[in-house]
């Protein structure tokens, strides 16, 4: 113990005394993994919020065009749509014996930036919502707001407030004839559903000036009573359940095949949508693990260097009756300090950056992200970090420890 407590002294009083070198060697090491925490703190997040939103959605139908358009506007509501579908041909699709439950979706608006979504209740049951006040719509122009909408809007129950054509802001056509009157509001469900206002498809189609005048059911789609009220109505796609895991292999053939519309797998443009961004991640990593390297690099010089200074001093330590673990304890102490406050640094940085990061964005509500989350892979990164200043410091060691007491006196 005796031994560990002089090498600590002796470390710490050299980093001391080079602060430029130690502040320097500390920076590009912590910049390193900063970079590499905060783009885990994303991914993961990310990851995990749209594995959240697509959760019970095994296929969705639309407009023909892009099948990840269709997937980021029907499921995570972070892009416009591909186009609108006729119910009447629809109809016949989610007819078919495969399809469990098909949720419609109806798009066109917005309030402040969140999206006004006409579907049915089966949506808040895809999400287990539950209702923290109010009740659901149970007639046009009534709404029910997610937590986060209503949070960042002000909408309390019985407020009224009017849509504006568009997607992503207010700067539309605002359908000032049709306002829309607050009924419910959603609890936290840690999804999509948190940045929605939701009300039935009747109700877009009545502001749009497409209302079904024969008076259907409101809260669906499509009228699968034999009569064909829908005649002429469009939504903007279909969440899709599958009756059996069989209908995965057949179902999208068949709607790709026999109707105008297309069939697009969540599961699999989110995998390609994480390739296609993972290229830009990897270059990321990439410069960060530049920066580590470098990092280790300045921490291997400042201990040779240190070597060559204090030849003396480690001289003396070794007259006064230290062996040598002394020696090497003092090198890897050196450099195990520098790794310790680079990595300490790091997490602060990479946690500090995902959070500043979310903050951000907050307003465009297309992220939910922050920096007050720990994900098992940084404990990976900590590890790397340290042992590359632990291995930085090896070869210092290894020659202070081979050299003999008269050898650095001689020196000297």
């Amino acid at each position: 113990m005796k031994n560990i407590a002089i090498s600590l002294q002796v470390a710490f009083a050299y980093l001391r005394e080079k602060k430029l070198s130690t502040v320097l060697n500390v920076l590009l090491l912590g910049l390193g993994v900063g970079t590499i925490i905060a783009l885990l703190l994303i991914l993961s997040q990310a990851e995990d919020r749209m594995e959240r939103d697509a959760t019970g959605i095994d296929l969705v139908i639309g407009a023909k065009g892009s099948p990840m358009q269709l997937i980021l506007s029907s499921v995570f509501h972070v892009d416009i749509p591909t186009g609108n579908v006729p119910i009447s041909e629809a109809s016949l699709i989610i007819a078919e014996p495969q399809v469990k439950r098909a949720i419609p979706l109806a798009l066109g608006d917005s309030y402040r930036s969140f999206r006004i979504v006409g579907t049915n209740p089966s949506y808040i049951d895809l999400y287990n919502g539950k209702l923290a006040s109010g009740r659901l719509w149970d007639k046009p122009l009534e709404a029910v707001i997610g937590a986060d909408a209503a949070r960042a809007t002000g909408l309390t129950i019985n407020a009224q407030f009017v849509g504006a054509h568009g997607l992503n802001d207010s700067s539309g056509h605002a359908h000032d004839e049709h306002p829309y009157t607050v009924v419910g509001i959603l609890a936290p469900t840690g999804s999509v559903l948190d940045r929605l206002i939701l009300t039935s498809v009747a109700s877009v189609w009545k502001v749009h000036e497409h209302a079904d005048e024969a008076g259907h059911d409101e809260n669906d789609g499509a009228d699968h009573s034999g009569h064909d009220h829908s005649k002429g109505k469009e939504v903007t796609a279909y969440l899709i359940q599958y009756a059996t895991p069989l209908a995965a292999v057949s179902f999208p053939r068949l709607v790709n095949a026999s109707s105008s519309m297309q069939a697009a797998s969540p599961a699999m443009e989110s995998a390609r949508l994480f390739q296609l961004i993972g290229i830009g991640v990897a270059a990321l990593k990439g410069f960060a693990g530049i920066m580590m390297l470098c990092a280790a690099l300045g921490i291997f010089i400042g201990l040779m260097n240190a070597l060559d200074e204090r030849r003396a001093d480690l001289a003396l330590l070794r007259v006064l009756g230290a062996g040598r673990s002394v020696v090497v304890l003092v090198t890897l102490a050196q450099g195990l300090a520098l790794g310790l406050m680079g990595v300490i640094l790091g997490v602060l940085l990479g946690h500090a950056g995902a959070e500043w990061i979310g903050v951000t964005y907050a307003e465009s509500q297309r992220v939910a992200i922050g920096g007050r989350v720990w994900v098992n892979q940084e404990w990976w990164v900590i590890l790397g970090a340290l042992g590359l200043a632990v291995f930085a410091s090896l070869i210092p060691a290894w020659r202070a420890y081979r050299e003999a007491t008269v050898e650095l006196l001689a020196s000297r």
